[in-house]
Protein backbone atom coordinates (compact mmCIF):
# COMPACT_ATOMS: atom_id res chain seq x y z
CA UNK A 1 0.00 0.00 0.00
CA UNK A 2 3.11 2.11 -0.19
CA UNK A 3 2.03 3.95 -3.38
CA UNK A 4 -1.57 4.79 -1.66
CA UNK A 5 0.09 6.69 1.09
CA UNK A 6 3.59 7.68 -0.43
CA UNK A 7 5.91 8.66 2.72
CA UNK A 8 6.02 5.39 4.79
CA UNK A 9 7.87 2.14 3.32
CA UNK A 10 7.02 0.10 6.24
CA UNK A 11 4.64 -2.14 7.30
CA UNK A 12 2.74 -1.89 10.40
CA UNK A 13 4.75 -1.19 13.22
CA UNK A 14 1.80 -2.67 15.63
CA UNK A 15 -0.70 -4.09 13.38
CA UNK A 16 -2.64 -5.54 16.26
CA UNK A 17 -2.74 -2.60 18.72
CA UNK A 18 -3.64 1.20 18.14
CA UNK A 19 -2.59 4.46 16.73
CA UNK A 20 -1.75 5.49 19.94
CA UNK A 21 0.33 2.58 20.80
CA UNK A 22 2.47 2.97 17.60
CA UNK A 23 2.90 6.38 18.53
CA UNK A 24 4.49 5.56 21.84
CA UNK A 25 6.33 2.47 20.43
CA UNK A 26 7.60 4.30 17.60
CA UNK A 27 6.79 8.32 17.22
CA UNK A 28 9.41 9.31 14.50
CA UNK A 29 7.34 6.41 12.85
CA UNK A 30 4.30 7.82 13.59
CA UNK A 31 4.62 11.17 12.62
CA UNK A 32 5.90 10.21 9.05
CA UNK A 33 2.57 8.11 8.38
CA UNK A 34 0.19 10.91 9.98
CA UNK A 35 2.09 12.97 7.56
CA UNK A 36 1.54 10.54 4.83
CA UNK A 37 -2.66 10.37 5.84
CA UNK A 38 -2.34 14.30 5.76
CA UNK A 39 -1.22 14.28 2.28
CA UNK A 40 -3.35 11.79 0.63
CA UNK A 41 -6.33 13.57 2.27
CA UNK A 42 -5.10 17.13 0.59
CA UNK A 43 -5.34 15.30 -2.29
CA UNK A 44 -8.78 14.21 -1.88
CA UNK A 45 -10.04 17.48 -0.93
CA UNK A 46 -9.23 18.30 -4.13
CA UNK A 47 -11.35 15.31 -5.30
CA UNK A 48 -14.01 15.87 -3.26
CA UNK A 49 -14.36 20.09 -4.19
CA UNK A 50 -15.08 18.95 -8.05
CA UNK A 51 -18.23 16.71 -6.52
CA UNK A 52 -22.13 18.45 -7.07
CA UNK A 53 -23.88 17.30 -4.67
CA UNK A 54 -25.97 15.20 -6.75
CA UNK A 55 -22.36 13.35 -7.71
CA UNK A 56 -23.27 12.49 -3.96
CA UNK A 57 -26.82 11.09 -3.79
CA UNK A 58 -26.54 9.27 -7.13
CA UNK A 59 -23.03 7.41 -6.47
CA UNK A 60 -21.63 9.26 -9.02
CA UNK A 61 -18.87 10.07 -6.87
CA UNK A 62 -17.78 6.54 -6.26
CA UNK A 63 -17.27 6.54 -10.28
CA UNK A 64 -14.92 8.99 -10.83
CA UNK A 65 -12.75 7.81 -7.54
CA UNK A 66 -12.86 4.63 -9.37
CA UNK A 67 -11.28 5.82 -12.21
CA UNK A 68 -8.76 7.90 -10.28
CA UNK A 69 -7.73 5.75 -7.94
CA UNK A 70 -6.72 2.98 -9.85
CA UNK A 71 -5.76 3.69 -13.51
CA UNK A 72 -2.20 5.44 -12.66
CA UNK A 73 -1.69 3.29 -9.32
CA UNK A 74 -2.06 -0.48 -11.29
CA UNK A 75 0.62 1.08 -13.87
CA UNK A 76 3.24 1.26 -10.55
CA UNK A 77 1.52 -1.48 -8.04
CA UNK A 78 2.85 -4.56 -10.26
CA UNK A 79 3.83 -7.69 -9.21
CA UNK A 80 7.38 -6.74 -9.84
CA UNK A 81 7.17 -3.80 -7.93
CA UNK A 82 6.18 -6.05 -4.65
CA UNK A 83 8.72 -8.79 -5.44
CA UNK A 84 11.72 -6.48 -5.41
CA UNK A 85 10.37 -4.74 -1.79
CA UNK A 86 9.49 -7.72 -0.13
CA UNK A 87 12.74 -10.49 -1.50
CA UNK A 88 12.17 -13.28 -0.36
CA UNK A 89 8.83 -13.14 1.37
CA UNK A 90 6.06 -14.74 0.34
CA UNK A 91 2.91 -14.14 -1.14
CA UNK A 92 0.88 -14.78 1.97
CA UNK A 93 3.28 -13.07 4.22
CA UNK A 94 3.42 -9.86 1.79
CA UNK A 95 -0.34 -10.12 1.64
CA UNK A 96 -0.22 -9.94 5.76
CA UNK A 97 1.83 -7.04 5.79
CA UNK A 98 -0.64 -4.89 3.05
CA UNK A 99 -3.43 -5.30 5.87
CA UNK A 100 -1.96 -4.39 8.43
CA UNK A 101 0.13 -1.31 6.96
CA UNK A 102 -3.76 -0.21 5.56
CA UNK A 103 -5.41 -1.12 8.95
CA UNK A 104 -2.98 1.64 10.28
CA UNK A 105 -3.77 3.86 7.78
CA UNK A 106 -7.29 3.52 8.34
CA UNK A 107 -6.52 4.20 11.61
CA UNK A 108 -4.70 7.68 11.79
CA UNK A 109 -7.39 9.01 8.78
CA UNK A 110 -10.11 8.29 11.43
CA UNK A 111 -8.95 9.44 14.01
CA UNK A 112 -7.38 12.69 11.94
CA UNK A 113 -11.47 13.03 10.28
CA UNK A 114 -13.26 11.90 13.88
CA UNK A 115 -12.15 14.91 15.94
CA UNK A 116 -13.85 17.52 12.64
CA UNK A 117 -17.02 16.13 13.14
CA UNK A 118 -20.00 16.72 14.90
CA UNK A 119 -23.57 14.85 14.93
CA UNK A 120 -24.93 17.16 12.51
CA UNK A 121 -22.52 16.76 9.84
CA UNK A 122 -23.82 13.41 8.83
CA UNK A 123 -27.57 14.61 8.39
CA UNK A 124 -26.75 16.97 5.72
CA UNK A 125 -26.08 14.58 3.41
CA UNK A 126 -30.08 14.20 3.24
CA UNK A 127 -30.09 17.71 1.79
CA UNK A 128 -28.13 17.68 -0.65
CA UNK A 129 -28.98 18.42 -3.98
CA UNK A 130 -27.42 20.39 -7.30
CA UNK A 131 -25.47 19.94 -9.97
CA UNK A 132 -22.87 22.92 -8.59
CA UNK A 133 -19.72 21.50 -6.27
CA UNK A 134 -21.00 24.91 -4.50
CA UNK A 135 -23.81 23.25 -3.32
CA UNK A 136 -21.80 21.09 -1.62
CA UNK A 137 -21.78 22.03 2.17
CA UNK A 138 -18.33 22.03 3.71
CA UNK A 139 -19.12 19.86 6.56
CA UNK A 140 -20.01 17.22 3.99
CA UNK A 141 -16.99 18.02 2.24
CA UNK A 142 -14.89 16.73 5.20
CA UNK A 143 -17.39 13.76 5.50
CA UNK A 144 -16.41 12.80 1.90
CA UNK A 145 -12.88 13.31 2.20
CA UNK A 146 -13.00 10.21 4.61
CA UNK A 147 -15.58 8.49 3.03
CA UNK A 148 -13.06 8.53 -0.22
CA UNK A 149 -9.86 7.99 1.30
CA UNK A 150 -11.30 4.68 2.71
CA UNK A 151 -12.83 3.59 -0.18
CA UNK A 152 -9.70 4.31 -2.26
CA UNK A 153 -7.24 2.71 0.56
CA UNK A 154 -9.60 -0.60 0.51
CA UNK A 155 -9.71 -0.78 -3.02
CA UNK A 156 -6.26 -0.44 -3.55
CA UNK A 157 -5.69 -2.86 -0.77
CA UNK A 158 -7.76 -5.34 -2.61
CA UNK A 159 -6.13 -4.89 -6.54
CA UNK A 160 -2.70 -5.09 -3.94
CA UNK A 161 -3.83 -8.31 -2.60
CA UNK A 162 -4.57 -9.49 -6.51
CA UNK A 163 -1.59 -8.43 -8.22
CA UNK A 164 0.91 -10.41 -5.29
CA UNK A 165 -0.97 -13.22 -6.03
CA UNK A 166 -0.35 -13.06 -9.44
CA UNK A 167 -4.52 -12.95 -10.53
CA UNK A 168 -4.40 -10.51 -13.76
CA UNK A 169 -7.03 -7.45 -13.50
CA UNK A 170 -7.15 -4.66 -16.55
CA UNK A 171 -8.71 -1.94 -14.59
CA UNK A 172 -9.57 -0.75 -18.18
CA UNK A 173 -11.68 -3.85 -18.34
CA UNK A 174 -15.32 -3.56 -17.21
CA UNK A 175 -15.61 -7.06 -16.17
CA UNK A 176 -12.26 -6.96 -14.11
CA UNK A 177 -13.29 -3.59 -12.45
CA UNK A 178 -16.57 -4.73 -11.26
CA UNK A 179 -14.87 -7.85 -10.11
CA UNK A 180 -12.59 -6.10 -8.15
CA UNK A 181 -15.32 -3.75 -6.84
CA UNK A 182 -17.31 -6.36 -5.72
CA UNK A 183 -14.51 -8.50 -3.65
CA UNK A 184 -13.62 -4.91 -2.59
CA UNK A 185 -17.25 -3.76 -1.30
CA UNK A 186 -18.85 -7.12 -1.48
CA UNK A 187 -21.58 -8.94 0.54
CA UNK A 188 -18.40 -9.32 2.96
CA UNK A 189 -18.14 -5.90 3.42
CA UNK A 190 -21.83 -5.48 4.10
CA UNK A 191 -21.81 -8.11 6.94
CA UNK A 192 -18.76 -6.21 8.25
CA UNK A 193 -21.22 -3.36 8.57
CA UNK A 194 -23.49 -4.98 10.16
CA UNK A 195 -21.07 -7.05 12.61
CA UNK A 196 -19.62 -3.63 13.35
CA UNK A 197 -22.54 -2.80 15.96
CA UNK A 198 -20.56 -5.31 18.19
CA UNK A 199 -17.68 -2.70 18.91
CA UNK A 200 -20.54 -0.02 20.29
CA UNK A 201 -21.49 -0.03 24.13
CA UNK A 202 -25.11 -1.40 24.59
CA UNK A 203 -26.77 2.14 25.05
CA UNK A 204 -24.83 3.75 21.94
CA UNK A 205 -26.27 0.37 20.22
CA UNK A 206 -29.80 1.14 20.61
CA UNK A 207 -28.90 4.92 19.73
CA UNK A 208 -27.41 4.25 16.50
CA UNK A 209 -30.20 1.47 15.46
CA UNK A 210 -32.39 4.19 16.29
CA UNK A 211 -30.85 6.36 13.84
CA UNK A 212 -30.16 4.24 11.50
CA UNK A 213 -33.55 3.39 10.62
CA UNK A 214 -34.62 6.87 10.44
CA UNK A 215 -34.74 9.86 7.56
CA UNK A 216 -30.88 10.81 7.67
CA UNK A 217 -30.22 7.68 5.47
CA UNK A 218 -33.33 8.37 2.99
CA UNK A 219 -31.07 9.50 0.47
CA UNK A 220 -28.82 6.84 0.42
CA UNK A 221 -31.82 5.02 -0.92
CA UNK A 222 -31.33 5.96 -4.34
CA UNK A 223 -27.98 5.00 -4.24
CA UNK A 224 -26.22 2.09 -6.60
CA UNK A 225 -25.49 -0.91 -4.22
CA UNK A 226 -21.61 0.05 -3.59
CA UNK A 227 -22.53 3.37 -2.57
CA UNK A 228 -25.13 3.11 -0.51
CA UNK A 229 -23.08 0.58 1.83
CA UNK A 230 -20.14 2.99 1.59
CA UNK A 231 -22.23 6.00 2.55
CA UNK A 232 -24.62 4.02 5.49
CA UNK A 233 -21.58 3.02 6.94
CA UNK A 234 -19.68 6.50 6.89
CA UNK A 235 -22.90 8.05 8.35
CA UNK A 236 -22.72 5.14 11.31
CA UNK A 237 -19.32 6.09 11.64
CA UNK A 238 -20.37 9.88 12.82
CA UNK A 239 -23.51 11.04 13.38
CA UNK A 240 -23.95 9.39 16.82
CA UNK A 241 -23.31 11.58 19.51
CA UNK A 242 -20.71 10.63 21.94
CA UNK A 243 -19.42 7.83 20.22
CA UNK A 244 -16.42 9.72 18.65
CA UNK A 245 -12.80 9.10 17.81
CA UNK A 246 -12.02 5.62 19.47
CA UNK A 247 -14.94 3.71 17.66
CA UNK A 248 -14.43 5.78 14.43
CA UNK A 249 -10.96 4.82 14.56
CA UNK A 250 -12.10 1.27 15.53
CA UNK A 251 -14.49 0.92 12.54
CA UNK A 252 -11.67 1.82 10.41
CA UNK A 253 -9.34 -0.59 10.95
CA UNK A 254 -12.20 -3.09 11.35
CA UNK A 255 -13.44 -2.78 8.04
CA UNK A 256 -10.47 -2.05 6.22
CA UNK A 257 -8.83 -5.25 7.88
CA UNK A 258 -12.20 -7.41 7.65
CA UNK A 259 -11.95 -6.09 3.54
CA UNK A 260 -8.18 -7.62 3.24
CA UNK A 261 -8.73 -10.75 4.88
CA UNK A 262 -12.19 -11.25 2.02
CA UNK A 263 -9.68 -9.88 -0.70
CA UNK A 264 -7.03 -12.27 0.36
CA UNK A 265 -9.60 -15.11 0.62
CA UNK A 266 -11.26 -14.91 -2.64
CA UNK A 267 -7.89 -14.23 -4.43
CA UNK A 268 -5.34 -16.20 -2.55
CA UNK A 269 -8.37 -19.72 -3.61
CA UNK A 270 -8.25 -18.31 -7.68
CA UNK A 271 -4.29 -18.18 -7.85
CA UNK A 272 -4.74 -22.09 -6.23
CA UNK A 273 -6.60 -22.95 -8.98
CA UNK A 274 -4.57 -21.09 -11.50
CA UNK A 275 -1.66 -22.95 -9.67
CA UNK A 276 -3.55 -26.68 -10.53
CA UNK A 277 -4.36 -25.74 -14.13
CA UNK A 278 -0.06 -24.87 -14.37
CA UNK A 279 0.67 -28.01 -12.83
CA UNK A 280 -1.98 -30.22 -14.70
CA UNK A 281 -0.77 -28.77 -17.77
CA UNK A 282 3.23 -29.39 -16.94
CA UNK A 283 2.21 -33.33 -15.92
CA UNK A 284 0.30 -34.55 -18.53
CA UNK A 285 1.46 -36.34 -22.07
CA UNK A 286 -2.21 -36.32 -22.88
CA UNK A 287 -2.79 -32.42 -22.86
CA UNK A 288 -5.33 -32.65 -25.60
CA UNK A 289 -7.57 -35.38 -24.17
CA UNK A 290 -6.99 -33.82 -20.74
CA UNK A 291 -9.34 -30.54 -21.55
CA UNK A 292 -12.07 -33.24 -23.04
CA UNK A 293 -12.09 -35.09 -19.48
CA UNK A 294 -12.24 -31.95 -17.61
CA UNK A 295 -15.12 -30.45 -19.21
CA UNK A 296 -16.66 -33.78 -18.76
CA UNK A 297 -16.29 -33.65 -15.06
CA UNK A 298 -16.96 -29.82 -14.84
CA UNK A 299 -20.18 -30.59 -16.62
CA UNK A 300 -21.18 -33.71 -14.26
CA UNK A 301 -23.10 -32.08 -12.22
CA UNK A 302 -25.07 -29.92 -14.73
CA UNK A 303 -23.76 -26.67 -12.52
CA UNK A 304 -20.43 -24.92 -13.47
CA UNK A 305 -19.33 -23.22 -10.62
CA UNK A 306 -16.67 -20.66 -10.32
CA UNK A 307 -13.89 -22.29 -9.80
CA UNK A 308 -14.15 -25.05 -12.35
CA UNK A 309 -15.10 -21.93 -14.93
CA UNK A 310 -11.45 -20.48 -13.94
CA UNK A 311 -9.57 -23.73 -14.02
CA UNK A 312 -10.63 -24.81 -17.73
CA UNK A 313 -10.24 -21.12 -18.95
CA UNK A 314 -6.93 -21.20 -17.38
CA UNK A 315 -6.32 -25.17 -18.92
CA UNK A 316 -6.98 -24.21 -22.49
CA UNK A 317 -5.02 -20.65 -22.33
CA UNK A 318 -1.90 -22.79 -21.41
CA UNK A 319 -3.02 -25.37 -23.76
CA UNK A 320 -2.50 -22.71 -26.48
CA UNK A 321 -0.04 -20.66 -25.18
CA UNK A 322 2.52 -23.56 -24.30
CA UNK A 323 1.60 -25.72 -26.16
CA UNK A 324 -0.15 -24.65 -29.12
CA UNK A 325 -3.26 -26.95 -28.56
CA UNK A 326 -6.39 -24.89 -29.55
CA UNK A 327 -9.08 -27.37 -29.70
CA UNK A 328 -12.34 -26.35 -32.19
CA UNK A 329 -14.06 -29.11 -31.80
CA UNK A 330 -14.36 -28.53 -27.87
CA UNK A 331 -14.67 -25.15 -28.25
CA UNK A 332 -17.49 -26.03 -30.19
CA UNK A 333 -19.47 -27.93 -28.24
CA UNK A 334 -22.87 -26.81 -26.78
CA UNK A 335 -24.02 -30.48 -25.52
CA UNK A 336 -21.29 -32.70 -24.50
CA UNK A 337 -22.27 -36.49 -25.51
CA UNK A 338 -19.79 -38.50 -22.88
CA UNK A 339 -19.51 -41.37 -25.71
CA UNK A 340 -17.46 -38.87 -27.73
CA UNK A 341 -15.14 -38.33 -24.70
CA UNK A 342 -15.07 -42.17 -23.86
CA UNK A 343 -14.29 -42.88 -27.81
CA UNK A 344 -11.74 -40.06 -27.26
CA UNK A 345 -10.48 -42.24 -23.86
CA UNK A 346 -10.23 -45.48 -25.76
CA UNK A 347 -8.59 -44.63 -28.88
CA UNK A 348 -5.91 -43.00 -26.77
CA UNK A 349 -2.43 -45.90 -26.53
CA UNK A 350 -0.24 -46.22 -23.33
CA UNK A 351 -0.57 -45.04 -20.05
CA UNK A 352 -3.41 -42.90 -18.99
CA UNK A 353 -2.63 -42.47 -15.30
CA UNK A 354 -1.65 -38.91 -15.97
CA UNK A 355 -5.86 -38.31 -17.17
CA UNK A 356 -6.70 -39.90 -14.45
CA UNK A 357 -5.30 -37.98 -11.98
CA UNK A 358 -6.11 -34.86 -13.71
CA UNK A 359 -9.60 -35.77 -13.64
CA UNK A 360 -9.71 -36.50 -10.03
CA UNK A 361 -7.89 -33.26 -9.48
CA UNK A 362 -10.63 -31.29 -11.46
CA UNK A 363 -13.61 -32.84 -9.61
CA UNK A 364 -12.09 -32.00 -6.15
CA UNK A 365 -11.51 -28.27 -7.36
CA UNK A 366 -14.98 -26.65 -6.04
CA UNK A 367 -14.90 -29.03 -2.51
CA UNK A 368 -15.85 -32.94 -2.54
CA UNK A 369 -16.74 -34.86 -5.24
CA UNK A 370 -20.62 -35.38 -5.79
CA UNK A 371 -21.99 -38.58 -7.06
CA UNK A 372 -22.03 -37.64 -10.92
CA UNK A 373 -18.42 -36.10 -10.67
CA UNK A 374 -17.65 -39.34 -8.55
CA UNK A 375 -19.40 -42.13 -11.30
CA UNK A 376 -17.54 -40.47 -14.14
CA UNK A 377 -14.02 -40.54 -12.36
CA UNK A 378 -14.78 -44.22 -11.91
CA UNK A 379 -15.91 -45.03 -15.54
CA UNK A 380 -12.67 -43.34 -16.38
CA UNK A 381 -10.28 -45.24 -13.96
CA UNK A 382 -12.09 -48.71 -15.09
CA UNK A 383 -11.34 -47.34 -18.86
CA UNK A 384 -7.66 -46.76 -18.66
CA UNK A 385 -7.66 -49.78 -16.38
CA UNK A 386 -8.52 -52.32 -19.15
CA UNK A 387 -4.73 -51.46 -21.18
Amino acid sequence: MTDVLPGSDKAASNPAGNAAEDAVANPAESAVDRDAVERERAKLREFVAGLSGDDIKSGGWFTKLCAQALRSYAGKADWEYFQEKYQGVPADGIVGQQIALAAKYAMLEGGISAGAYAATIAATVGSLGGASPLTVPAGVATFMVDLTFITQLQLRLAHDIAVIYRIPLDVDDPEDMMKLVRVAFGIKAGEVARGSLKFVPGLVRQVLKKYYSGSVLAAAKSLPLVGKHLLQRNIIKFAIPGVGIPVTVLLNRYTTIAAGRYAKSVFREEAEVVELAETLVRRTGHLRLVLWVAWLVINADGEIGDAERLLFQRLTRLARERHQVDDEELAAVVDLDPDEVWRRVDAEPGDLSDVVHAAERVAAVDGDLNAREEAVIAELRDRCGRR
